[in-house]
């Protein structure tokens, strides 16, 4: 059994279950971002870390109850513990995707720089994970050129706008 027709294209569930991890991917990433952007100058490391992580697994079962709600608040039935555990999977990417700017704030600060200086490095570090990620989904959509290249500066747009946001409320 494959997961592509005999004409080599990725069948609809496994494609919309691929995009559905890469945008909760984005997702996890910009609010990892906004978390290190507002908390960077007032928190201390491991309170940063615990802080990112805490409010990604808080938007990750909202994001989660408010889908499988929005899925099956017209029938009247709750779904099954299954479709609970691969919905919820599904969308695990939003919190993972949290995991390399965190360990650059953590190297970052053990390697002996203040707190602020490792959320900036750690943003820095979202910003290119963002540009990789809207790349791979632009590839994925099968963009090329132009669209690719807009769709790639869009992702790393929403970093650079979470640094702007540390400036703000640091200045």
């Amino acid at each position: 059994m494959t997961d592509t027709p005999a004409h080599g294209a990725p069948l609809p569930a496994l494609h919309a279950t691929a995009a559905r991890r890469r945008s909760a991917g984005i997702y996890g990433t910009i609010v990892a971002s906004a978390v290190l952007a507002a908390g960077g100058s007032h928190l201390r490391t491991v309170a940063l870390a615990v802080a990112v992580l805490v409010t990604l697994l808080v938007y990750w079962a909202a994001e989660g109850y408010a889908e499988l709600l929005g899925e099956h608040a017209h029938s009247g039935r709750l779904p099954s513990w299954s479709h609970v555990r691969a919905s919820m999977a599904g969308i695990w990417p939003m919190v993972t995707a949290s995991y390399v700017p965190l360990a650059s704030l953590l190297v970052v600060r053990v390697l002996g720089a203040d707190t602020r200086t490792a959320a900036t490095v750690a943003l820095v570090v979202a910003i290119a994970l963002l540009l990789v990620q809207g790349w791979v989904a632009g590839k994925a959509s099968q963009l090329r050129g132009v669209r690719l290249l807009a769709v790639t500066l869009i992702a790393g747009a929403f970093g650079v706008m979470m640094i702007l946001l540390k400036l703000f409320v640091t200045h």
